[in-house]
């Protein structure tokens, strides 16, 4: 996975003084690197029995699709609040300062439907943690996987144990 964060730019200061970003366009600009990342991805979970991704808005977006493609299953958006047409079910979660909330249609998934989560960036993990609640309130969690894993934020521990968590890159 060397050539993969070779591909993740590192932003200093960037949402704030301190915070190093890490850069997944940079990956995702170069085809080869995109690619792989995709397929990695992808093989993880082409043994499971996968029905829908989940893409967490917005860097979830950009691999979930190309992975549901991979698994030949359906795309669900997870998206901020007020931004799909039809009517949502939600899921709030706590932020450093506040508290955050994201949705999906509320029928977009039916019981027993097999859902794989995907997002760029696994940190704190409450953003991850609010999408399983949010999945498990309607489907199952077939497994979650992130591109990049920042491990000393230890985001993998707010994640159920009895759920599969992959990521390609850790920091």
């Amino acid at each position: 996975m060397d050539d993969i964060k070779k591909m993740i730019r590192d932003v200093p200061d960037f949402p704030k003084k301190g915070i190093i970003f890490r850069d997944i366009t940079t990956a995702v600009k170069d085809a080869k690197t995109m690619h792989k990342i995709v397929d990695l991805m992808a093989k993880e979970y082409e043994n499971e029995k996968i029905d829908y991704v989940a893409g967490i808005e917005s860097r979830g977006f950009i691999f979930g699709m190309p992975i549901a493609y991979k698994l030949n299953c359906g795309f669900i958006p997870i998206r901020k609040p007020g931004k799909l047409p039809a009517k949502t079910i939600s899921q709030e979660y706590s932020l450093e300062y506040g508290t955050d909330k994201i949705e999906m249609h509320e029928d977009a998934l039916k019981k027993g439907d097999r859902v794989l989560i995907v997002d760029d960036l696994l940190a704190t993990g409450g953003t991850a943690a609010a999408a399983v609640k949010l999945v498990q309130s309607a489907a199952d969690v077939a497994g979650i996987a992130f591109v990049i894993e920042l491990t000393d934020l230890n985001g993998r521990e707010k994640l159920p144990k009895d759920v599969k968590v992959t990521s390609l890159v850790k920091y």
